[in-house]
């Protein structure tokens, strides 16, 4: 089965660190074959990645840290 990423935004965050961050949220998708034709469908699968490539990791409460150096990320302010 083929897959891939399908961006749904793009957050400003900041770090404990006091550093800014950028995290995009991506949904899986899936390559389904219905019939003659052929279809992307969302498999319900968010991953969330820096806007740079590192992992974002997301506990059951929904706080958000790097993943690796674990800087925890919180919604930056306007």
């Amino acid at each position: 089965m083929d897959k891939r990423l399908q961006r749904l935004e793009t957050m400003p965050m900041r770090g404990d660190d006091g550093q800014p961050y950028k995290v995009c949220a991506y949904e899986h998708l899936a390559l389904l074959q219905v019939g003659p034709e052929e279809r992307w469908e969302s498999t319900g699968q968010i991953e969330y990645q820096l806007d740079g490539g590192g992992r974002v990791d997301v506990d059951a409460a929904g706080r958000m840290t790097v993943a690796g150096n674990g800087v925890a990320l919180t919604a930056a302010k306007p």
